[in-house]
């Protein structure tokens, strides 16, 4: 076999198991409603305390259920990793729902471009841990609500690449480390505190069913 065929076949084989999410088959039964995906996502998050180290990435998977032409929601999990400062690396865990409203209802067939905005709440677990001393540790369970904007590239009808970008609130008391005198020490402050942080994620999403 020349090395050309080699080649060829090779490419074949990694493009044939996503040659049906480019299907152009019309699956939608009456409306959009009732429509099932699965997706993966990576996802950025950026502190806004102040301290420009405050960073985390990560990745996980969502699943959408839509309700009508213009409404869908999205169920999503999240595992970030990051650093808090230069003093503790930090772990986020985020699992929670989004309300996606599109802002021009869909015809026959989907555009190549569909913008949206969102609206949601999830539950966050923090857990922070000295860089230098892996038994000095904090954790925190809070509860938070986002809100932003997103983009669906729809490479065919079932298969789409999206963007968002939204800004999250956490409803609970703040965590951060602090060094005093070579000390690490994690400090957990009193009462509410509106910790908030940009999210920006990036999805592959797979229209499976319309189940209705």
């Amino acid at each position: 076999m020349s090395e050309k065929r080699k080649i060829l076949g090779l490419l074949l084989v990694l493009i044939m198991p996503v040659l049906p999410a480019f299907s152009q088959h019309d699956f939608i039964k009456k409306t959009r409603g009732g429509v099932f995906s699965l997706g993966n996502r990576t996802t950025l998050s950026t502190f806004n305390d102040g301290k420009s180290g405050n960073r985390g990435m990560g990745a996980g998977g969502q699943f959408r259920l839509q309700l009508s032409n213009r409404l869908n929601t999205e169920w999503f999990a999240d595992y970030l990793t990051g650093n808090e400062g230069t003093l503790a690396n930090r772990v986020d865990a985020h699992i929670g729902w989004s309300v996606m409203y599109y802002l021009a209802a869909p015809k026959d067939k989907l555009p190549l471009f569909q913008p949206y905005i969102l609206a949601g709440h999830c539950f966050d677990y923090a857990h922070l841990e000295e860089n230098l001393n892996k038994q000095n540790y904090a954790e925190r369970w809070s509860s938070a609500v986002q809100a932003g904007t997103g983009m669906h590239y729809n490479l065919s009808q079932r298969f789409d690449l999206s963007a968002t970008i939204q800004y999250m609130i956490h409803l609970g008391t703040d965590i951060h480390a602090e060094q005093q005198d070579a000390v690490v020490t994690f400090v957990k402050e009193t009462g509410l505190s509106l910790e908030g942080h940009l999210l920006f994620n990036l999805s592959l999403n797979y229209k499976i069913i319309d189940l209705w």
